[in-house]
């Protein structure tokens, strides 16, 4: 798939989340290559366009030990399920070196997943990672996304 692509497939995602959960799941996507140990921000939606990058080594937390492993393949997910305020909460392999974030800067995982409809939620982001895996993000180019959340 293209960043394009990729992008637009992110954001039904992410209404068919907060559709099925009845509120945002998480206000904070971003696509994240990680090529040669330099985090770079390939796209982005949510509050904090000039602050992500900045913070994004701290904000990382419990899953930036995670995100330097080989364990995970394309279209692969792991959550935090304590991370709180800035700290992601979930990531996706989207390519080699290519990363999915979400976070909600609001609440924490933990919070979220108390939510009943939680369970239903989840369904379109694990539909995500399987049309990932059969159609890994592929980048060519310097083509960034910077969007505000709807």
């Amino acid at each position: 798939m293209t960043l394009d692509e990729t992008f637009g497939e992110i954001k039904a995602c992410a209404s068919h989340m907060d559709s099925r959960y009845g509120g945002t799941v998480f206000d904070e996507w971003a696509i994240v290559s990680l090529v040669e140990n330099k985090a770079r921000v390939l796209a982005y939606i949510g509050p904090r366009n000039d602050e992500f990058l900045k913070h994004f080594v701290e904000d990382l937390g419990a899953l930036r030990v995670d995100l330097r492993t080989d364990k995970y393949s394309v279209g692969d997910y792991e959550f935090a399920r304590h991370g709180t305020g800035t700290r992601y909460e979930v990531f996706m392999v989207l390519g080699p070196g290519i990363y999915l974030i979400c976070n909600n800067t609001r609440e924490s995982m933990d919070s979220i997943a108390k939510n009943s409809r939680w369970l239903d939620a989840q369904i379109p982001f694990a539909e995500l990672g399987e049309k990932i895996r059969v159609n890994p993000l592929s980048i060519l180019g310097d083509n960034t996304r910077f969007l505000k959340k709807e």
